[in-house]
């Protein structure tokens, strides 16, 4: 199961919030490793300054991020119309923060608010038939009267149509949002601009790239992560095989979330990942009725049956990294092998790997998982 929320810190300073925003921007510093830093150095302040001495005893030189190039994306970002919430605040979503590797800085615009409701993720084809489509609207349509937060990815097909069903329906404080695999101020994809600015003015929209960035097809996994995230349940509506809606579903499972899937003829391709959902143990469900009686229920045990995720470790402060570096090879390892092989501590072990990430020698996959890099 993964972590559970942090408490909420104290209100944070403007330098250190713009340290904060620096230190994430820095080259190799990911969720992982900005969380670890933060907890090893006690400020990002700190943890800035000693970045080039970790990456050089992970063999290496290291120029953090320029602090111009951070005053200009603080300029985008307001300029977007938009803000910055970090995983400790108060208005940080308390289901995210709840993830083993939540995004350590969003940019929102919109309606904050709307990350206290109760919440549903919809997700579903992009090449969605006419039926799927129309069940995904009425159903959103229902679920946001009702005063649930839609959420989903601002895709083409279902997505949409989720978004469209939310913004209609909406009453007693329900309502939509949309999680972007680009900056806040990018419309991807450009037939939807116009739903994506009604989102971000009647809703929420939600980035973790920064302002500028395009979607490129390696963002849209962490985009995923945030989507089943933000939700007490995943409803799949329509899926094929190997889809990016499977990805969210699974994610929502190691998460300890609801899965929900929407059966469909096994005639059409379309509609096989809901059924194998179904078949791997994700709740059958045919309305709307259904998924508000899972999760007006739901007390953290989800009754679909999927595995469970891996808890972080620690670095305690005055920990020293271990040498890990012989132990690894381009095939990906978990983490917890390098620690039984080394015999080394857990927070030892995670330092070991802050180093060799900042020296660009280090991947992160899935399930806490690494490797060399290529």
């Amino acid at each position: 199961m993964a972590c559970g929320a942090p408490a909420a810190a104290p209100a944070l300073t403007r330098d250190e919030a713009f340290a904060r925003i620096r230190l994430l921007r820095s080259p190799n510093i990911g969720p992982v490793s900005y969380r670890q830093l933060l907890q090893r150095f006690g400020t990002a302040a700190a943890a800035l300054d000693a970045l080039p001495d970790l990456a050089g005893r992970g063999g290496a030189r290291y120029r953090v991020a320029a602090a111009d190039r951070i005053e200009a994306e603080i300029g985008n970002v307001r300029k977007a119309g938009a803000r910055y919430l970090f995983h400790d605040g108060p208005d940080y979503p308390r289901l995210l923060a709840a993830l083993e590797n939540p995004p350590p800085i969003l940019t929102v615009r919109g309606d904050a608010a709307l990350l206290l409701r109760p919440s549903v993720a919809l997700v579903g084809a992009r090449n969605a038939s006419a039926a799927a489509t129309k069940l995904a609207r009425e159903f959103a349509s229902a679920l946001a009267a009702r005063g649930y937060c839609v959420i989903s990815g601002l895709a083409r097909g279902i997505d949409a149509a989720a978004h469209r069903g939310a913004l209609a329906g909406m009453a007693d404080g329900g309502g939509t949002v949309g999680v972007i695999a680009c900056g806040i101020d990018i419309a991807y994809p450009p037939e939807n601009a116009e739903l994506q600015d009604q989102v971000g003015r009647d809703g929420l929209l939600v980035a973790e790239m920064p302002p500028g960035t395009e979607p490129l097809a390696r963002h849209f996994p962490h985009r995923n992560r945030i989507i089943a995230g933000l939700a007490t349940g995943t409803l799949v509506v329509e899926a094929a095989p190997q889809s990016g809606s499977l990805i969210t579903a699974r994610l929502a499972a190691e998460s300890g979330r609801e899965v929900m899937a929407i059966p469909g003829s096994p005639l059409d391709s379309r509609s096989h990942g809901c059924n194998q959902l179904i078949r791997d143990g994700a709740i059958l469900v045919q309305s709307p009725d259904d998924v508000i009686e899972l999760l007006a229920g739901f007390d953290g045990r989800p009754r679909s049956a999927f595995r469970e995720g891996e808890v972080p470790f620690a670095i305690g402060e005055e920990e020293e990294p271990a040498d890990v570096a012989r132990l690894l090879t381009q095939a990906p390892v978990a983490v917890d092998e390098l620690i039984r092989q080394s015999g080394a501590s857990a927070g030892a072990v995670q330092m070991a790997l802050i180093e060799l990430e900042l020296a660009g020698r280090l991947q992160r996959h899935a399930g806490g998982r690494v490797s060399l890099s290529v």
